[in-house]
């Protein structure tokens, strides 16, 4: 396994975490906090490197997600 499909697994099993521990279905998330739901599909079966951005995006949703919901609103 090369380091880019490590990293690209562990950038999947961290937005797989954060949406799952707030309890919400792929749509359900990629709706609430305006993912297009393919690029999450892909990002999450790491078959897209999900971009630096994307995961300070993800990581804040994880400690703040009512607050993001409500700026993205």
């Amino acid at each position: 396994m090369t380091a880019e499909a490590m990293d690209r697994g562990q950038r999947a099993r961290l937005i797989r975490k954060t949406r799952a521990g707030l309890g919400l279905s792929q749509t359900e998330f990629a709706e609430r906090f305006r993912v297009p739901v393919g690029t999450l599909r892909d990002w999450e079966q790491a078959r897209a490197t999900a971009p630096d951005f994307a995961i300070a995006y993800v990581r804040v949703i994880g400690r703040h997600p009512d607050l993001v919901a409500k700026a993205v609103a």
